[in-house]
């Protein structure tokens, strides 16, 4: 990835982060790395943690971000997940995956997007 993208993916992780700060959610853990791969944030809001997954784009060329995130994105965020879960040393409640698209247009949040 190109310096350009990844100044691109750190704005786009901390519009996310603002997003979920504001709305009262606690953020855990940013960019959590285990052998499987990355969660981008892990925020908490009481007995619930969202998993989610920072799509930032510069454009529409490519498509809208949340397109990026198909069955084989998901299948490797529920094995990190997973991992970040065992790694807890307090158990956590009920989980869900979100996805968050930056772009050019705002910001876009699908909760529960899969």
């Amino acid at each position: 990835m190109t310096a350009a993208g990844c100044a691109l993916g750190r704005r786009g992780e901390a519009v996310a982060a603002a997003w979920y700060a504001e709305r009262g959610w606690d953020v855990v853990a940013r960019n959590w790395r285990c052998a499987d791969g990355e969660l981008d944030l892990v925020c908490r809001r009481g007995g619930l943690v969202a998993v989610v997954e920072v799509k930032a784009r510069s454009s529409s060329r490519f498509g809208a971000p949340v397109e990026a995130v198909g069955p084989a994105k998901r299948a490797r965020l529920r094995r990190v997940a997973a991992a970040w879960l065992r790694a807890q040393e307090r158990p956590c409640g009920r989980v869900r995956f979100d996805v968050v698209s930056v772009g050019t247009s705002g910001v876009d949040v699908i909760e529960e997007a899969f």
